[in-house]
């Protein structure tokens, strides 16, 4: 099973259109992917479901379970700051700490308002996915300036679909 994270709680993010464009070109192909949105998550969690409280939180845990039952994940992945948004690391200490992302493999996409395409913000991610020892797919698309690629709510921008498209097919076979 391949789950899809939209890497932000911001409102109506090109993240979250992203993510949901990701899931379609994943059905395309057979998949039927599950999309984890963190503007979805519970507005408490990071009180009531990590550290001590880890598993506690009934809204939160089906979320964990799901993270724990995937085999694959899409994260996709905004620049904030010239990083990743706080929410998404947030996200990822609530999980169960080692197993749920242990020998697992996942595929990323950054994108950004600017020129870096998220460039910095997967590098970080993956050092922490390395540390965390899940398999990160080296094919990483990067979005540059992604309000001026999207029309209607999704990516239009011919070379990047293409390169999207390369990944889905890729992380389905990874």
């Amino acid at each position: 099973m391949i789950t899809i994270i939209s890497g932000t709680n911001r409102k109506d993010s090109v993240t979250k259109q992203l993510a949901l464009q990701y899931q379609k070109i994943l059905k395309n192909h057979g998949e039927d992917p599950k999309i984890i949105d963190l503007e979805e998550l519970p507005k408490d969690f990071i009180y009531s479901a990590l550290y001590e409280k880890q598993g506690t939180n009934p809204e939160f845990n089906p979320i964990r379970e799901l993270m724990k039952e995937s085999q694959k994940y899409v994260f996709i992945v905004p620049e904030y700051n010239g990083s990743f948004p706080g929410i998404l690391k947030t996200f990822l200490d609530a999980l169960e700490f080692p197993d749920t992302l242990r020998g697992k493999k996942c595929a990323m996409i950054g994108l950004s308002a600017g020129m870096q395409g998220g460039v910095m913000a997967m590098s970080h991610l993956t050092d922490i996915f390395n540390y965390l020892g899940m398999h990160v797919l080296a094919l990483k698309p990067k979005l540059t300036h992604i309000s001026s690629k999207m029309k209607d709510g999704e990516v239009v921008d011919k070379s990047d679909l293409e390169f999207i498209e390369v990944q889905a097919k890729s992380i389905i076979e990874f």
